[in-house]
């Protein structure tokens, strides 16, 4: 059998009550020893000895009299007792009107409390306690409990954020994996049909190699992209340009089989990032734009401040692109003309990490298809408070990018230009 249990509010109400009953029987319990005691006094008879005059006279005590007196007293004492009694009941049940109705009021946060945590939930946290005034305790309450609630709300954000990560690392791996996985079971069994030779056996082996290769590339791309989403980043101060400047040097063979000339104008800026992620994005911007060239192409690269930002600039030639076709190269596994990837080559993703890391320092990046064939792509990031030029517009035409190359020749910092053909800097 369920035990009863009052209610808070009858638990409050009857403390009130309790305390009252308690209160009014002590003053009650001093009335009455007061009472008696004033009542043990002589008794006074008083007698007329004249018409117009009263004269009291003290009677000595006799037995008579002091019978008299115990009845009065006897008497006098019920009639306070009876009384107080009555009162006292009066105010008791009045008190613990009062204090069912005060518990209520004093309960009354408590239950808003209440009914705010019921609408909560997983899919619903907005919602907040209101804080009433002046402070006291149950305003501080309320006030921790609406704290409590933007802690869990931005865990239960931070946790879908990682879960839509990872959802979206499993499918991008499942998918992209398949092709090379396929590209080797096939060169298996066709180099294992019959009897193979030792040329075939490499060609093989070759195959392979290029497989795992690709796939290789395409597992670090989507561990580079999901980490960028995957929490808050270690931000500390980094030089944008030396970055640039470490990684173009770097790729500088690539750029030399290709015969392509790399021009940079390197002014100092500063951001507060991640070196690992900012590192990352410097070399998927330049591989990019290394990669997607043409013979004898020309790779521009610029950095500066201002306005708040420090910009990077990557510009290269390359095939042509429509307007439409350049944004949609930020997508995950989209190159070209909005192609996915199919293990050759890039695995898709350099781009899509770019913006990904760019959106992690909570900066923008934009993709601009160049009146001549290539891309523009630049990225602003939030720049320390030092850094005052101002940012240059972003470039439309090849007209915009001609004033690139007419910048480097007369600029002192960092400003380089560094060629493995005869051609023009675009």
């Amino acid at each position: 059998m369920r035990r009863f249990r009052l209610s808070a509010r009858g638990r409050l109400a009857l403390l009130y009550t309790g305390l009252v009953l308690a209160a009014g029987a002590l003053l009650s319990g001093l009335t009455y020893l007061l009472v008696r005691n004033g009542l043990k006094r002589r008794v006074m008879v008083g007698v007329n000895t004249g018409p117009d005059a009263a004269t009291r006279e003290q009677l000595p005590d006799t037995d008579e009299m002091a019978a008299i007196g115990r009845r009065i007293r006897i008497e006098a004492l019920s009639e306070l007792l009876s009384q107080a009694a009555i009162a006292l009941a009066v105010v008791t049940l009045v008190a613990a009107a009062l204090g069912w109705f005060v518990a209520g009021r004093v309960l009354r946060p408590l239950r808003t409390i209440t009914a705010t945590a019921g609408r909560l939930s997983a899919e619903h946290l907005s919602e907040r306690v209101p804080v009433r005034t002046p402070a006291d305790e149950l305003a501080s309450l309320a006030t921790t409990i609406n704290r409590m609630l933007d802690r869990i709300e931005t865990g239960v954000v931070e946790r879908e954020r990682l879960l839509d990560s990872q959802r979206m690392f499993t499918a991008n791996a499942a998918h992209e994996l398949r092709t090379p996985l396929t590209t080797m079971r096939t060169a298996i069994d066709v180099t294992l049909d019959g009897t193979p030779t030792r040329a075939e056996l490499l060609a093989m082996a070759a195959d392979i190699s290029a497989a795992v290769d690709n796939s290789r590339r395409t597992l670090d791309g989507l561990l580079a992209l999901a980490r960028s989403q995957a929490g808050p980043i270690d931000a500390r101060p980094v030089d944008l340009a030396g970055t640039v400047e470490h990684v173009v040097g770097a790729a500088g063979r690539a750029a030399e089989r290709s015969g392509i000339a790399v021009h940079t104008v390197l002014r100092p800026c500063t951001v507060d990032a991640e070196p690992v992620l900012v590192e990352r994005m410097v070399g998927n911007l330049v591989d990019n734009a290394l990669r997607y060239n043409r013979p004898g192409g020309h790779v521009s690269v610029r950095t500066g401040s201002g306005d708040g930002h420090s910009f990077l600039r990557v510009a290269n030639t390359g095939p042509q692109l429509a307007a439409a076709e350049a944004d949609r190269l930020l997508e995950p596994f989209v190159r070209g003309a909005g192609v996915r990837t199919h293990g050759d080559g890039g695995a898709g993703l350099g781009l899509s990490i770019v913006r990904a890391i760019v959106h992690a320092h909570h900066g923008e990046v934009t993709a601009v298809a160049r009146d001549g064939g290539g891309l523009d792509v630049t990225v602003r990031l939030p720049a320390r408070e030092r850094d005052s030029p101002r940012l240059p517009a972003q470039p439309s035409s090849a007209a915009a990018n001609a004033a690139t190359a007419s910048k480097s020749a007369s600029c002192k910092p960092r400003c380089g230009s560094t060629r493995w053909s005869s051609a023009r800097p675009p």
